[in-house]
């Protein structure tokens, strides 16, 4: 009997001091929402180690970008085909299962949350604790925001405005807002200045959307072992542009145009900008190029274009004024660079038309030409979105 209690002892001991195990991650998400679910899966394939906490068994996911859709959205739309949107956390779990960096715990009750020196530790119901470099706070409950305590932290979507520049930092585009889909998120709106390393999703911007754009900024500095405050803004633009993720609200513009991309760097540098319309905003791929329009933006970017447009006086811009600028301001081999374009306007850059110097260019044909050889997205910005050379 003895023997048989002591048994029973060490059992019992053994399974406390499992349960009291210490979980330690690069980022820590609570919530079971929208931002929660693509905060966390942005994280994990971002490579930061990822733990979720997810109050129940599956997520309260909503799919609300519409036509917009882009980045883990347009994903999971996909998934989600022909798999009828009722079997959503499904569809979400065979995804989330394949991603080794992930760890989500169901049915997490916490109850103590503190900072660990500059990170996170939340202490669960069970006994374990999960210590975090980062934390991703997507609680639509207000529990996290008492327990750090946090105030005053809401915020909402921006409508996209060429009255300033602040649309070249936008970090996530297209929520709904008031029946407009022409709207930008920025990375200030998810940081709060007094809370390093806390990433808040509060209700006002929350979406799966801005939950990616969240997960890019915890897993940076889950991943460089940094703060969120330091997170570089082309570094977060360029990982959400990786993973698909449109940072400017184009309707006319899918993920899936071949052409996406440099789309999305030309309407983040602002030389080609968006027709806005009740709303809705559209790149319009097949227009014309006018002289006036890309004039000073180009200027502000490189010093010797304006030179280039002392000379060039004429009101529309062909595809040889195109080329003609672009190697002015790139310092290329004109010769080299035509050969280049020609052999390429097809097979790489999938246009249709065809190559004719004398033609006015097109939005679309402007906008990759400028991206190849220019590189405007390689050009450092301020907070403001003012050009740093």
């Amino acid at each position: 009997m003895k023997r048989g209690f002591f048994t029973v002892l060490t059992t019992i001991l053994f399974l406390q001091l499992g349960n009291a195990q210490t979980i330690k991650t690069g980022v820590l998400v609570i919530g079971n929402g929208s931002g929660a679910l693509a905060a966390s899966i942005q994280s994990s394939i971002s490579g930061a180690k990822t733990v979720l906490l997810l109050p129940g068994e599956g997520f309260e996911a909503a799919l609300a970008s519409g036509n917009l859709s882009s980045g883990i959205e347009g994903d999971l739309i996909k998934r989600l085909k022909p798999a009828a949107k009722a079997q959503i956390n499904a569809t979400i779990k065979s995804w989330t299962d394949t991603l080794k960096n992930l760890t989500i715990i169901k049915n997490a009750n916490w109850i103590k949350l503190k900072r660990s020196g500059s990170g996170w530790s939340v202490q669960l119901s069970d006994g374990r604790t999960v210590k975090a470099i980062a934390m991703v706070n997507a609680d639509r409950t207000g529990k996290v925001n008492a327990a750090i305590p946090l105030q005053n932290v809401n915020k909402s979507w921006h409508s996209l405005t060429y009255n300033n520049n602040l649309y070249r930092t936008s970090i996530a585009s297209g929520q709904q807002v008031e029946n407009t889909s022409a709207n930008l998120l920025f990375l200030s709106d998810l940081l709060i200045p007094e809370q390093d390393n806390l990433v808040v999703l509060n209700s006002g911007i929350e979406s799966i959307a801005a939950g990616q754009a969240a997960g890019a900024v915890a897993a940076y500095a889950a991943f460089f072992k940094t703060k969120t405050s330091q997170a570089p803004l082309k570094e977060i633009q360029g990982e959400l542009m990786k993973y698909q993720l449109s940072l400017m609200p184009f309707s006319d513009i899918k993920p899936t145009d071949t052409n996406w991309k440099s789309i999305q760097f030309l309407g983040l540098s602002g030389f080609l900008k968006a027709d806005i319309v009740n709303g809705v905003a559209n790149f319009e791929s097949d227009r014309t190029v006018s002289t006036a329009e890309i004039k000073d933006p180009i200027k502000e970017f490189y010093y010797k274009a304006q030179i280039w447009f002392d000379e060039h006086i004429a009101p529309e811009m062909t595809i040889g004024a195109t080329l003609n600028l672009v190697c002015y301001v790139g310092g290329k081999s004109p010769k080299n660079t035509e050969e280049e374009i020609k052999k390429n306007w097809k097979s790489v850059y999938k246009f249709k038309t065809e190559y004719d110097p004398a033609r006015n260019i097109t939005r679309r044909e402007f906008a990759v030409l400028v991206n190849e050889y220019l590189k405007p997205f390689g050009v450092n910005t301020d907070k403001t979105g003012r050009i740093l050379r």
